[in-house]
């Protein structure tokens, strides 16, 4: 099945973590993706001591998306679209039952991430794989594949006052 964590609100990556956990406690085997972070978020250093789950953290930081050049957001949908065939490729060498995209649907919202590449990526992967997508603005081609889509609404935020993120809450 396909789960969306999408929306404006704190807690999509927060939620496609604790299904990647909840899955690792069934002794499932997890592939975790990330899109647009670098690689401090800080789930990534504990991931990196539990068995059954494979990182592959996104090695290209351009900072936030909004202060992206055109160059920037160019080089970054060229490298996303190999990112994707390499993806498939080590999926298909292993034996992983879950599958979280995170920031993926961001990416495809912004063009980034080529929505229908993605969607023949899933289309590629086996049946019982269970598949977990987050990020904001997810375009509606997802949210029509989805079996599950949660939505998180912000109410308020600590941003919109100039707090930066925080180490081990926001990343």
């Amino acid at each position: 099945m396909i789960q969306i964590y999408t929306g404006d609100g704190k807690g999509k990556t927060t939620a496609a973590i604790g299904q990647a956990i909840r899955y690792l406690g069934a002794d499932g085997r997890v592939m975790f993706i990330q899109f647009l972070k670098d690689s401090n978020s800080s789930e990534l250093s504990i991931f990196e001591d539990l068995d059954n789950i494979t990182l592959m953290p996104n090695p290209w930081s351009y900072g936030f998306t909004w202060d992206m050049t055109k160059e920037e957001m160019e080089e970054a949908k060229a490298i996303y679209a190999q990112y994707l065939d390499m993806l498939l490729f080590r999926i298909q060498q292993d034996d992983y039952g879950m599958l979280v995209l995170d920031e993926a649907a961001t990416a495809c919202s912004l063009g980034l991430l080529d929505c229908a590449q993605l969607l023949d990526l899933i289309d590629q992967l086996p049946d019982d794989m269970e598949i977990v997508l987050t990020g904001r603005d997810a375009p509606e081609q997802l949210i029509d594949r989805a079996d599950y889509v949660t939505e998180m609404k912000k109410i308020k935020h600590p941003f919109d006052k100039g707090q930066r993120a925080r180490k081990g809450i926001e990343y």
